[in-house]
């Protein structure tokens, strides 16, 4: 299974989540479901969102859980 890697990102950085919802400008319900891997989709221009505010590759972002 494919999971988001935000959660370590933001950690490894010391961000906290409130950090990330300022950044993409978005409300605190979605970054908990980035972070907390719920998510049901998510859009390409979400994903460039996140290499640029966490200075990242798409292969830092997530990771597979086998």
């Amino acid at each position: 299974m494919i999971k988001m890697n935000v959660q370590n990102l933001l950690n490894e950085k010391k961000k906290t989540r409130y950090w990330l919802v300022k950044e993409m400008q978005t409300t605190y319900k979605t970054v908990n479901k980035i972070c907390d891997n719920t998510l049901t989709g998510l859009q390409l221009e979400t994903i460039e969102k996140l290499c640029e505010i966490l200075d990242c590759t798409p292969n830092d972002l997530f990771m597979i859980d086998k």
